[in-house]
């Protein structure tokens, strides 16, 4: 498929999105939008008439003194007092619309990068993600803002400009709405055609700077011990210097565009004074309908500015949009697959695992082959190995997070506690709501009890409201341990999937936080991957990983338990 293909159909995706979360606001303010043009229109042109009227009306006595001025003027204050709110009201409902539209197309992006695979490929590029919430998405505004808006506008105005001329003369107004629509539509199409390379060569300029700026400040210590902080900042001039001469070609379309668009339109003003000019002096309408009629035309040109500054931007949108649509659009339901993955909440076993294979690129083998694999209720487990032994991709698959190859996975709703703990630059209380969002405070602080927190955030001077850092900063890591095992105890599942819960803290920290796991988990279902023996010590049963394969099983109590549990490392 082409990409103009692409493009197209990405933007009927993103558009319907755009009717189905903010539609009624959409036609409201586009409505709105018309209203203010129309009464812009008809305040210039009867004020055209008026003034004409007027000054006609002077030159006899009599006239004068039959000439209402009242109406006209009282006309005329309410076409600017309605012109006036009606730009503000069009102003509000369009932007507030947009914004709403914008805010519910970023959740929607965040559940499709929350889709299996697709959080693993982010982690890739987590720059990717900020890009996709922030410059992509507000670069979806343009299409309605800018674009739509204003085209349906534009239309509107040369129809109704070309109604007001044919009313006089049939032909004028055939004409009129030809030359409108040539010179508006054309002019935009024109600058969209030429504009659309040069705006996505700024768009991707723009986010080669931003990465390489966020890298040149998040890695300067690095770069420096490397010897490339020179040569990043080299980089960085480079881009901004192609990101430079984007902006100085859009700038040159832009003006170039502009100025055909204003010779078009100034040559039909002149047409259209010609042809009133000539139908006034034939006797067919009088001075003051001629001005009314020369004054509309010029008022018609108002929304081709604005259309004209949206074609510049329409290839950035186009870009947004087909990077954004996959994520976007709902992917259809999956089939009843041998592979697929279902919730089993009243099932006999909280995990199922038969003939899984799982993990790897399509064209490479997979990481985990031939997993046979059952978690009774209630029951612990532990997957011991050494590192590469696919202990945490095994947990990825029963989270969900990774789909099967082959196979067959079944599994409870189920929690997990990372090897990395993700704090988030906030309060400690919406860190812990992330995990119930409905708690009350007696709550969040019993959790925080019982991971053994409570002390050290009472001592804090705003309490749950102590706002972190970026990845928890002005926590130590075993206070951020604590808080993530916090959030696990107040997660209502039922089922805990903890990789190697006391990684990287000291001794009797990990003491404190394992026994805490284990006087809290007595009615929970608990698959563990670790390769210390403190924390396989939880387990009923020991799970051996070796190559991506289960190699042994070893329940508690027996001979080779004991052995597997003593092979594995202290610390």
């Amino acid at each position: 498929m082409s990409a103009p293909v692409r493009s197209r159909h990405a933007l009927a995706a993103v558009l319907r999105l755009f009717m189905q979360t903010g539609g009624r606001r959409m036609w409201l303010g586009a409505v709105l939008a018309f209203a203010t043009l129309v009464a812009g229109m008809a305040l210039l042109g009867l004020s055209g008439w008026f003034i004409t009227a007027t000054a006609l009306a002077g030159l006899a006595s009599g006239a004068a003194l039959a000439f209402n001025v009242f109406m006209p003027s009282a006309g005329i204050r309410l076409l600017a007092l309605g012109r006036t709110a009606g730009r503000y009201a069009e102003r509000v409902v369009t932007h507030d619309a947009t914004l709403a539209v914008l805010a519910a197309l970023r959740e929607r992006l965040l559940r499709g990068w929350a889709r299996p695979l697709a959080a693993r490929a982010l982690l890739r590029r987590p720059a990717r993600l900020l890009f996709r919430l922030t410059q992509d998405i507000d670069a979806l505004e343009s299409i309605y803002l800018r674009v739509l808006v204003p085209a349906a506008t534009a239309f509107g105005a040369a129809l109704l400009a070309a109604g007001v001329l044919g009313a006089l003369d049939a032909r004028l107004g055939a004409a009129a709405f030809a030359w409108m629509l040539g010179c508006g539509g054309g002019t935009a199409l024109f600058a969209a055609r030429r504009a659309r390379a040069a705006a996505l060569r700024r768009a991707l300029a723009t986010e080669r700077l931003r990465a390489q700026a966020i890298d040149l400040v998040a890695g300067q210590t690095e770069l420096a011990m490397a010897g490339q902080l020179p040569a990043q900042c080299r980089g960085i001039a480079r881009t901004d210097a192609r990101l430079a001469r984007a902006d100085d070609e859009l700038h040159r379309i832009d003006t170039r565009c502009g100025w055909l668009q204003s010779m078009g339109w100034h040559l039909g003003v002149a047409c259209v004074l010609l042809s009133v000019g000539a139908l006034a002096g034939a006797g067919v309408l009088g001075a003051p309908l001629a001005a009314l009629a020369l004054l509309t035309a010029l008022a018609a040109q108002e929304p081709l500015q604005a259309l004209r500054r949206g074609a510049l931007e329409a290839g950035r949108s186009l870009l947004a949009a087909r990077r954004l649509a996959p994520r976007l659009v709902d992917p259809p339901p999956e089939p009843q697959a041998p592979c697929a993955r279902r919730g089993m909440p009243g099932g006999e076993a909280a995990a199922c695992l038969a003939g899984v294979e799982a993990g790897g690129t399509p064209a490479a083998a997979p990481l985990l082959r031939g997993i046979d694999l059952r978690v009774a209720p209630g029951e612990r487990v532990a997957l011991a190995g050494a590192s590469g032994a696919g202990k945490s991709t095994l947990l990825s698959l029963v989270a969900g997070e990774l789909p099967a190859r082959a196979g067959i996975v079944q599994a409870w709703p189920c929690t997990w506690l990372t090897q990395r703990t993700e704090l988030f630059q906030d309060s400690i209380r919406d860190n812990l709501r992330l995990a119930h969002p409905a708690a009350t405070d007696d709550q969040l602080w019993a959790a925080l009890q019982a991971s053994g927190l409570a002390d050290d955030v009472r001592r804090l001077a705003h309490g749950l409201d102590t706002r972190l850092g970026e990845g928890g900063l002005g926590l130590s890591g075993g206070q951020a341990r604590r808080l993530a095992l916090a959030r696990l105890l107040l997660h209502p599942a039922g089922f805990w999937l903890l990789d190697e819960p006391t990684e990287g803290l000291d001794g009797p920290t990990a003491r404190d936080v394992l026994a805490r796991l284990d006087r809290h988990a007595a009615h929970k279902t608990l698959l563990i991957a670790t390769h210390l023996r403190r924390e396989a010590r939880l387990a009923d049963r020991l799970v051996v990983m070796a190559h991506g394969r289960v190699v042994a099983q070893h329940r508690r109590g027996t001979a080779s338990f004991d052995a597997a549990l003593q092979a594995l490392r202290t610390h």
